[in-house]
């Protein structure tokens, strides 16, 4: 390139560039391994591989559900077990996830109760393997061995799994399953000591989900008059409570020869019950306050 300048043009000289020296190719050659070993370490790290990793696939684990099926628009066909098959990887582990699942993917048709999911509203009691019991508290066995589900037993069917329950419901409400007084409304609160309190421990935390109920022997005989045992562990809830004065008047009406006395201590409630309760015991002390009575 040449520049005017005042004098005329004079030359100018171009750029010149150092020609690599030893030292510096040994610098940059050390600089881009040392990047390159950065980089690499950032994705050959234990957490990397085993993001990048697909997870292995787990084998199908495949259980047959064998479910209870009736129709009641179609009562010329008779009650059956339809077999559903379910792989325990892609489900959840409780008894109620295999049959929301079955509902969902693969037969819509299926009709069963559920609500909470959680043990607490007794929506999806049912006969499961031969016990009463909630699907959403029975864990599914991971093995191959065939599941029998039936609707709660000795009880007439809606459909499929649910069981008509209007029988138990008024019964319950025969109980008058409230707090009774004589003497006019508190202005604020009904009072109660802690231990009285604790009295009703093992009583109240009951569901009503009918499993107790339902497996017993002596309800099945005479449902109609023999009030079973989850009614009568709430009335026995009643009777006892501090805040409630009409303990007598409710003895008093279960004096007949069935209401109370139908029960022989066969046990089956305290073994089914979901929820870990005694229903026989609450019978046994009724039965001693009712002797008292006399």
């Amino acid at each position: 390139m040449r520049r005017e300048t005042a004098f005329g043009p004079t030359p100018t000289r171009e750029p010149t560039v150092a020609p690599p020296t030893h030292n510096n190719m040994i610098g940059k050659t050390l600089l881009s391994t040392g990047r390159s070993a950065a980089v690499r370490s950032l994705h050959t790290t234990a957490p990397a591989r085993l993001a990048t990793e697909a997870p292995a696939a787990k084998a199908p684990l495949v259980k047959a559900f064998e479910i209870y099926r009736w129709d009641p628009e179609n009562p010329q066909e008779k009650p059956r077990l339809q077999t559903y098959k379910v792989d325990l990887n892609q489900c959840g582990p409780m008894v109620l996830d295999a049959i929301i699942k079955i509902k969902n993917e693969i037969d819509p048709t299926l009709t069963f109760r559920r609500s909470c999911r959680e043990g607490i509203c007794g929506s999806c009691a049912m006969n499961i393997n031969g016990g009463n019991t909630l699907a959403c508290l029975s864990r599914i066995e991971r093995t191959s061995t065939p599941l029998k589900i039936y609707p709660l037993p000795h009880t007439y069917v809606v459909k499929d799994l649910v069981p008509d329950l209007t029988n138990f419901y008024r019964q319950y409400k025969s109980i008058e399953p409230y707090l009774k007084q004589k003497t006019p409304m508190p202005e604020r609160e009904n009072l109660q000591t802690i231990a009285d309190r604790a009295k009703l421990d093992g009583l109240y935390e009951c569901i009503l989900c009918a499993c107790c109920s339902t497996s017993c022997p002596s309800y099945w005989w005479n449902s109609d008059k023999y009030l079973g045992p989850a009614v009568l562990m709430q009335a026995y809830r009643w009777m006892i409570d501090s805040r409630d004065q009409f303990g007598a008047e409710r003895r008093h009406a279960l004096q007949d020869p069935f209401s109370v006395y139908r029960c022989h201590t066969i046990m089956n409630c305290a073994r089914t019950c979901p929820k870990g309760l005694n229903p026989g015991l609450a019978i046994a002390e009724i039965k001693k306050l009712m002797a008292a009575d006399a």
